[in-house]
């Protein structure tokens, strides 16, 4: 496959690319990182969260499943994962500075349930931005308006759902090694993608595009 792009996304911050039809794009990591999708000749059509889980009757993803439009299009197909440990999350949205100031008036307040993620532990320690803000800056370029990023595939974000009421529980299960999920484009499209913060234990990702060779 002949690689197009090559980038490296810093801890906290986001990218936006272009994935044309039948191209791969590959995003590597150790840390959390949050995917959404937009076709590129029609902004407003963009990922859902709700379609891809309902169409396919799955709420956990990997290879041969789809990331589906708010339209019931199918965007881009999952066709290589190497993240073994753990698995992909649908059932969350994404962090941000105002999730953040949430974080520390419950800190302070301690109002925070079991399992609940607060780490850090110190108000002083929370980050000040995050994806919502690292995708926000992303699509700016695109004229994409915060209010229309959607909510996310999130990346390496194993949760553990009870089976009984449904609670969602975080985990810190994360690559140990760099793993990567590989998505060949059903349509042409516009990609946002942000390298979590994690409350501070983010890393840094990659972004490959390919000319998918078969």
């Amino acid at each position: 496959m002949a690689t197009l792009e090559n980038v490296v996304v810093p801890k906290n911050s986001g990218g936006a690319f272009v994935v044309k039809k039948g191209q791969r794009i590959r995003i590597a990591g150790r840390s959390i990182v949050d995917f959404v999708a937009f076709n590129l000749y029609d902004l407003r059509e963009r990922f859902d969260q709700a379609r891809t889980k309902t169409n396919q009757a799955k709420v956990f993803i990997s290879i041969g499943d789809k990331l589906i439009s708010k339209l019931n299009n199918p965007m881009l197909i999952i066709v290589e994962d190497t993240f073994k440990e753990g698995r992909h999350d649908l059932q969350k949205g994404m962090c941000s500075r105002k999730r953040f100031e949430l974080v520390a008036k419950g800190l302070a307040k301690r109002e925070f349930a079991e399992g609940v993620d607060i780490n850090p532990k110190k108000p002083e320690d929370i980050p000040d931005h995050g994806c919502w803000e690292n995708l926000s800056e992303a699509l700016k370029a695109w004229n994409v308006p915060p209010e229309d990023i959607p909510s996310p595939f999130n990346i390496f974000q194993t949760m553990r759902i009870d089976p009984d009421t449904g609670r969602m529980l975080d985990t810190q299960i994360r690559p140990k090694v760099e793993a990567h999920v590989d998505f060949r484009a059903e349509m042409d499209c516009l990609v946002g993608v942000s390298a979590c913060p994690e409350s501070g234990r983010g890393k840094e990702i990659r972004v490959v595009i390919y000319e998918d060779g078969g």
